[in-house]
C-alpha cells in the first residue's frame, strides 16, 4: 500500500477568528507527520479571502511546513459546500478536516495516517477536547453532551475502533470515498453562526457505507485536537438551542437515510449513556458535590429539547416534502460520483 498523502482542509468564514485561523494553520505545519498541503476555504467573505491571500501569498510554498492554498467556497454558503470545495481542490489521497477554531496536537496526522495502511479503511476520526473560554468546564455542563460544543462526548468508544460515523471537525476520508459516495450534502450543516445545525458527516458516512459495504470507518482517540469554546457557548441558552438544532438535523438525516441507520448509534446513547449520566449527577447531588443536580437536569433538558426538534423537523418534512438539500446538486466542486444517486436523489452528487 502506498503512503497516504494528506491534504488538510480548514473552512473559515469570519475575520473574528483571525488569530484562531493562524493558530490552526501553525498546528498543522508543526505536525510530526507532515501534511501534503493546507487548504483554507473561505466561505463568501471577500475581505477575509483577500486578507488570507496576503498572509499566505503565492500559495506560501516557500515557507516552513506544507504549502498553504487559499480558496473561495465555490458553492452556496455553508460548511458542507466549503468542505466540498476543499475536497475538489485537494491533491492528497486522504483529505483531513480541522475546525478553524481548533489546534491539533503534534501527532494528530501521524495517528490518522497509520490507520490507512489497511486498504479497507475509508475514514478516520479523532478526539476533540474542549478548551473552555472560562478555563474550566461549567459545573452544570454534562460531559455526555460535549457534542453541543463540537467535542468528543462521554459514551464514545475509546482506543481505535470502528464506528458508524466520524465527527466532522476532526476527521479524514480517503479521496476515493468521495468518488464513490459523493461529498457533503448541502443544507444539513452550519451556515456560519446562523443555524447551529450538524450531522452532515453522519449522513455522508451512512451513505458511504451503503455504497461501499466493506468500508471501515474508525475513531482513534490518540488523534487529538483542542477546540475553543467561546463564552456564549458555555451558557445554558446555547445548550438548549444547539440541542434543538440537533433534533432538526437528525430529522433531516433520517428522512434521507432511514430511521434505522439514522438513529442506530443514538439509541444506545439515549438508553444507556444518558441514564447513567443522570444517575451520576443525582448521586453527586446527594453527596453534596457541586453541579450534580445541574448536570442531571441538563441531560434531561437536552433529551427533551432534542426530541422536540426531531418531532418538529419530521413533521415539516412530511408536510412540506424533502428540503432543498435533498434535491440540490452542487456543480464544479468535487470529483465525479460513480453510480446512482443515494436514495434516488442528487443530494450530494458532485460533478
Amino acid at each position: 500500500m502506498t503512503r497516504a498523502e494528506i491534504s488538510v482542509v480548514i473552512c473559515v468564514y469570519t475575520e473574528d477568528r483571525w488569530e484562531d485561523i493562524l493558530a490552526a494553520v501553525e498546528s498543522v505545519r508543526a505536525q510530526t507527520r507532515p501534511a501534503l498541503e493546507i487548504l483554507l476555504v473561505v466561505d463568501h467573505n471577500p475581505a477575509l479571502l483577500h486578507r488570507l491571500e496576503r498572509a499566505y501569498p503565492n500559495h506560501d510554498r516557500a515557507g516552513p511546513g506544507p504549502a498553504v492554498r487559499v480558496l473561495a467556497n465555490a458553492g452556496p454558503q455553508g460548511l458542507s459546500a466549503g468542505r466540498n470545495t476543499g475536497i475538489a481542490a485537494a491533491e492528497g489521497t486522504v483529505v483531513a478536516f480541522l475546525d478553524d477554531d481548533a489546534v491539533a496536537e503534534r501527532d494528530w496526522l501521524l495517528h490518522m495516517a497509520s490507520a490507512y495502511s489497511d486498504p479497507r479503511v475509508m475514514a478516520v476520526g479523532g478526539r476533540t477536547v474542549p478548551s473552555w473560554a472560562s478555563g474550566h468546564r461549567p459545573a452544570w455542563f454534562p460531559a455526555e453532551f460535549d457534542w453541543i460544543v463540537g467535542c468528543a462526548y462521554k459514551g464514545l468508544p475509546t482506543g481505535r475502533t470502528p464506528v458508524r460515523n466520524v465527527l466532522g471537525g476532526n476527521s479524514s476520508f480517503r479521496k476515493a470515498a468521495f468518488e464513490a459516495a459523493g461529498g457533503f450534502a448541502i443544507g444539513i450543516g452550519r451556515d456560519g453562526d446562523k443555524h447551529p445545525l450538524g450531522c452532515e458527516e453522519t449522513e455522508l458516512c451512512i451513505r458511504l457505507t451503503r455504497e461501499m459495504p466493506n468500508a471501515v470507518l474508525l475513531i482513534d482517540d490518540r488523534a487529538v485536537i483542542h477546540h475553543k469554546v467561546p463564552p456564549a457557548r458555555e451558557r445554558f441558552r446555547y445548550f438548549r438551542r444547539r440541542a434543538y438544532a440537533e433534533g432538526l438535523s437528525k430529522a433531516r438525516v433520517t428522512h434521507h437515510v432511514g430511521v434505522g441507520r439514522g438513529l442506530e448509534t443514538e439509541r444506545r446513547y439515549t438508553t444507556r449513556v444518558l441514564p447513567a449520566g443522570v444517575a451520576r449527577g443525582l448521586g453527586d447531588a446527594l453527596r453534596g458535590r457541586r453541579g450534580g443536580a445541574g448536570r442531571a437536569g441538563a441531560i434531561v433538558t437536552g433529551v427533551v429539547v432534542a426530541a422536540a426538534g426531531y418531532a418538529v423537523g419530521t413533521f415539516h418534512l412530511r408536510k412540506d416534502g424533502p428540503p432543498a438539500w435533498v434535491v440540490q446538486e452542487l456543480s464544479g466542486t468535487a470529483a465525479p460520483r460513480k453510480g446512482p444517486s443515494p436514495s434516488g436523489t442528487a443530494a450530494a452528487t458532485l460533478h
